[in-house]
């Protein structure tokens, strides 16, 4: 049992975003099993606030692309998957905004649990999201834009260009023990 506990650990550890991508069919199949990993993030009081909108119509990825200075990224991901808020299935905006993270976290652990596609998550595009919500004709009372995550099959030979030593805080940095 520590085994798998220690796999799922350094499995953790190893996500990363991906920004690099080539254009290549992803199954449907395969984006329903990364949508069912979110689907069971937690939620406050079990209310799953959240709506996504698969995007896959280049004329959409275009639409979008034109709204973020990651354009280029929304249309070279074979798939964007853009989260909003339903305000109307939350109940209370703190622990909504919790539940959305988390779904948006299990969205990345599931793109990571599939071979050779990686994601990441794009949050600058909030800069606009009355915009995106006009795309889409959501209502901007009733729904929220989160961010969108990007899915694509990995372009190695660019990322290996773009990789850099990943860092993170010590957790002494960060934990205070009482």
């Amino acid at each position: 049992m520590d085994l798998i506990k220690n796999d799922f650990i350094e499995f953790i550890k190893q996500r990363k975003s991906i920004r690099s991508f080539i254009y290549q069919k992803i199954d449907k199949d395969i984006i329903l099993n990364i949508l069912e990993c979110a689907r069971w993030a937690p939620s406050g009081n079990n209310s799953e606030p959240w709506r996504v909108c698969v995007v896959i119509h280049p004329t959409v990825k275009r639409m979008l692309s034109e709204l973020s200075k990651y354009g280029g990224i929304i249309e070279d991901a074979y798939v964007n998957l853009v989260i909003f808020l339903d305000l109307e299935r939350g109940y209370d905006r703190v622990k909504d905004l919790q539940g959305i993270g988390a779904f948006m976290q299990n969205l990345l652990l599931g793109i990571h649990a599939q071979e050779d596609i990686g994601g990441v998550w794009i949050g600058e595009i909030l800069n606009r999201k009355e915009e995106v919500n006009e795309i889409f004709k959501f209502p901007k009372d009733k729904f929220e834009l989160m961010g969108i995550i990007c899915i694509g099959h990995i372009d190695e030979a660019r990322e290996k260009v773009r990789a850099k030593e990943r860092k993170r805080r010590l957790l002494d940095e960060f934990i205070e023990w009482y």
